[in-house]
């Protein structure tokens, strides 16, 4: 004897749950297939982006025939900022070779930083004002020039800022904190282990050290007298005698001119159009590519644990052009 069938009712919700449940297996397979997709897309960005395919380092600039060509410098300047060495260098050589360049305009807005990367700078600004001597290069101040900024200016022909920019601050500075105190009441012991009597050098959790308090004077004077030899260098007799000129005071761009420690007047447009004589402006600034900028940041935090876990000279101790 045959089974009766069911009630087309329950045939009907069965027909349903099967086709929820289908429906429920095939969109699970599209969004596995989908987050494969954007997986594999974000890995050929990654590589790409490491090969250069895309976010180039550095723009092709149009070409205008004969222009003033434009590097930018903003931000700290240091190792792994938009303002590295290594930057900047790659971006005035771009702009030095170009045959349609009738002069440059390295337009500073910075508050210093690293002096051995404005150091760098400045020494390759001068090689290039040699080897191109019928190409200018003019500093043009925006808000701030100050400190490892200024040190690469003086590089530069001319600087020329606005009367309320602000320029000088030619000094160096190490600069830390003390816990000791903060770890007394707080009944905290520190405990550091070296090999070398000086390793613990400028140690915040460390007593002060007579002999380390004037191990860094030393340091600091003798990069202040390098950095006080590169501005005499660069600005020579226009510089006016004053007992201030280098105590690291900051001035006001109207001072600065009656200073020396600038030329004169101007913005980019303006030195351009009058002293260059080539009003296009073609910006031969690098793009920042923000997935180099990650990498490099990635690597240099990993890099400075592993510093720090040796106990080498601390970062935050490191002398700094401001």
């Amino acid at each position: 004897m045959t089974e009766p069938n069911p009630p087309s009712w329950e045939r009907a919700t069965l027909e349903k749950i099967a086709l929820r449940a289908l429906d429920e297996q095939r969109r699970a397979r599209q969004w596995t297939t989908l987050i494969r997709l954007l997986w594999l897309t974000l890995l050929f960005i990654v590589v790409a982006a490491a090969l250069g395919w895309i976010g180039g380092s550095s723009k092709e600039p149009m070409r205008y025939g004969k222009h003033t060509a434009l590097v930018d410098l903003r931000g700290v300047i240091g190792v792994e900022s938009r303002a590295s060495a290594d930057t900047m260098i790659q971006a005035l050589n771009a702009a030095f070779k170009d045959k349609h360049t009738q002069g440059v305009v390295l337009r500073i807005n910075s508050p210093g930083g690293s002096p051995v990367q404005s150091g760098y700078i400045n020494d390759e600004i001068r090689r290039l004002r040699a080897k191109y001597p019928d190409v200018p290069l003019h500093a043009v101040v925006q808000d701030l020039c100050a400190s490892g900024g200024y040190y690469v200016a003086v590089a530069a022909d001319r600087i020329y800022v606005d009367k309320a920019s602000l320029v000088g601050s030619i000094g160096v500075i190490i600069s830390g904190f003390g816990f000791t105190g903060t770890m007394e009441k707080l009944g905290v012991d520190r405990r550091a282990y070296t090999a070398g009597e000086n390793k613990d050098f400028l140690d915040p959790f460390a007593p002060e050290n007579p002999a380390h308090k004037e191990h860094a004077k030393q340091m600091i004077d003798e990069i202040h007298r390098q950095f006080i030899k590169v501005v005499r260098d660069g600005r020579g007799s226009r510089l006016k005698d004053s007992p201030e000129l280098f105590s690291g005071l900051v001035w006001t761009g109207e001072r600065a001119v009656q200073l020396g420690l600038a030329d004169g007047f101007g913005s980019l447009d303006s030195v351009a159009r009058d002293v260059i004589k080539a009003e296009n402006v073609v910006d031969f600034t690098p793009d920042e590519n923000y997935l180099e900028q990650i990498s490099k940041r990635l690597g240099a935090g990993a890099a400075e644990s592993l510093a720090r876990s040796l106990s080498d000279l601390p970062a935050r101790a490191a002398a700094t052009l401001r």
